[in-house]
């Protein structure tokens, strides 16, 4: 049972972490580089929130939006 254990951890370490450890060693020579998943992460979020907010103005200017508060039974 030891032994299966140990080959989880193996497996772990040296296979699937190397991503990691690459990234973890560039952090000494680039923070930037090493952070290039965070970066990407947050240009994808500003690219949604941007076409969010123009769908809104979309909706806004037609007058579809209902503001009412009686919209939703919770506002009631």
């Amino acid at each position: 049972m030891k032994a299966f254990f140990e080959g989880i951890q193996w497996l772990f370490e040296n296979i699937l972490f190397i991503l990691h450890d690459f990234l973890r060693a560039l952090e000494l020579d680039s923070w930037f580089a090493a952070n290039i998943f965070n970066w990407g992460f947050m240009i994808i979020c500003a690219v949604a929130i941007v076409y969010w907010c123009k769908q809104l103005m979309i909706f806004d200017e037609k007058g579809e939006e209902n503001q009412d508060t009686t919209a939703h039974s919770f506002l009631k």
